[in-house]
């Protein structure tokens, strides 16, 4: 619920403060233009944490996982429809979706899942 929180707070930005919180990203990989990294990265890490949160590692709970994040991500561009500077853009949505499968790929891994099991018995 923390995560939601941040992603919610960072949604509620205008654009202009924003733009002003990581310029870096498009000097640095100007290939990613139309890729938000800030949303791939905040749907990356709120799949691992619900994953993580749900505790059941079963393979359809992955793509429940996904689900939620895709709903919470349209949920977040709904939100973004009220705040100035911004606008709800299916591209986003893209991205949220995309850090989101990522991050079940990885969690399914086996190397990374048995070591997240120790942190959890």
């Amino acid at each position: 619920m923390i995560w939601m929180t941040v992603i919610f707070y960072l949604s509620h930005q205008t654009g202009s403060d924003l733009n002003s919180y990581l310029p870096w990203v498009q000097r640095w990989f100007p290939w990613l233009e139309s890729f938000d990294v800030g949303h791939f990265v905040s749907y990356f890490v709120l799949a691992c944490l619900i994953w993580w949160a749900i505790g059941s590692h079963r393979m359809s709970i992955s793509f429940i996982v996904v689900i939620l994040c895709v709903l919470y991500g349209i949920s977040d561009e709904y939100h973004q429809s009220f705040v100035p500077g911004r606008s709800p853009d299916l591209l986003d949505i893209r991205n949220d979706t995309i850090g989101a499968v990522l991050a079940m790929i990885v969690v399914r891994a086996p190397v990374i899942r048995n070591r997240m099991f120790m942190f959890t018995e």
